[in-house]
């Protein structure tokens, strides 16, 4: 059995005198020990709901969860706010996309790692200082004791960001979602970042779970990978295969926008036309169908299955599957 198993994943916002929008629309996908899988897609398409929704973060009032989400044999969605809050920062820990706003920036680094220690690890007073300063060492912060006296505003992006790491893995997760957690940080940094969690897996055989846009991190990071829009994943499989053999018109499209080092000098970018807003509703067709350029009558017959047009473990929502070759690189 995989660490975490999503099966049809829903989650619905809806309020008096506002008509319910279906952020999530039956998402299914699994993580297993030491793999790492990837959420991609545009912004809007559901992949930090997703996340939220795991971790139990949603607000109360106003959502509506549907589905199931096993992980090590118990429904995330039904467990109770108390069992959650002793699963969260134990064995199961996030990343946030912005490290300054999810800091407290009126309490000190220190303060906000070693509450962690104190919760789940029973530590106090030195133990957990020295424990706290060892996890910023561990994840590549310069002169750890002397930044957990100080607040997030006085440390670099790259820095809260390592921060936010440090805390994320202080009680060692069985699972770590990482929502974008190269977002605003420059290419070196990511890199280290990057290299950073990679190096968590390996060692400690956490399962990772990344969401991110960002195809390059997708092509050195995750083993498996998902591909969402509107709610639904349209496209999965593993990542040489995805990048070899995009086969969801929407996936060929997130590969072909991206700048390419060895294409001709001058050469246009080929992206997407419209955007996330231009879809119809899933019960009636494709919702990609607006902006597909090989959209076809099939394609307004109601919500498209996931089928295996190529091989087994390569699934795409399509009635009309780009299945040439392409020059993509794995």
């Amino acid at each position: 059995m995989p660490l975490l198993n999503v099966d049809e994943l829903t989650v619905t916002f809806g309020g008096r005198g506002r008509k319910d929008v279906k952020a999530v629309n039956g998402v299914s996908f699994s993580v297993d020990e030491g793999q790492v899988v990837g959420l991609v897609g545009e912004s809007g398409c559901g992949k930090s709901v997703t996340s939220l929704a795991l971790m139990g973060l949603l607000p109360r009032k106003g959502v509506t969860l549907g589905g199931r989400a096993d992980f090590d044999g118990s429904d995330l969605l039904s467990m109770s706010p108390r069992k959650m809050r002793d699963l969260r920062g134990s064995k199961l820990a996030m990343i946030f996309q912005d490290p300054l706003s999810s800091l407290n920036p009126v309490v000190p680094i220190g303060v906000q790692v070693t509450e962690i220690l104190q919760r789940h690890r029973g530590m106090k007073g030195e133990a957990a200082r020295k424990e706290a300063a060892h996890l910023l060492d561990r994840v590549g912060i310069p002169d750890p004791d002397r930044r957990l006296t100080e607040y997030p505003h006085q440390l670099s992006g790259g820095m809260r960001q390592r921060a936010l790491i440090a805390m994320a893995v202080a009680c060692a997760p069985r699972l770590l979602i990482a929502d974008e957690p190269t977002t605003a940080l420059d290419v070196t940094i990511q890199a280290q970042i990057l290299e950073l969690l990679k190096e968590l897996v390996d060692q400690e055989g956490t399962a990772l779970l990344m969401i991110t846009h960002d195809l390059g991190v997708v092509a050195g990071l995750c083993d498996q990978v998902n591909v969402l829009y509107a709610g639904k994943v349209v496209e999965s499989s593993g990542r040489r295969e995805l990048f070899a053999h995009p086969t969801h018109p929407y996936t060929h499209g997130l590969l072909g926008s991206i700048p390419r080092l060895d294409a001709p000098r001058g050469e246009p970018l080929n992206p997407i036309r419209g955007s996330i807003n231009d879809q119809i509703a899933w019960a009636e067709g494709c919702a990609f169908a607006p902006r597909c350029d090989r959209y076809e009558m099939g394609c307004l017959t109601g919500t498209p299955e996931l089928t295996e047009p190529r091989e087994a473990g390569h699934e795409a929502r399509c009635v009309n599957p780009v299945l040439a070759t392409t020059e993509v690189p794995a």
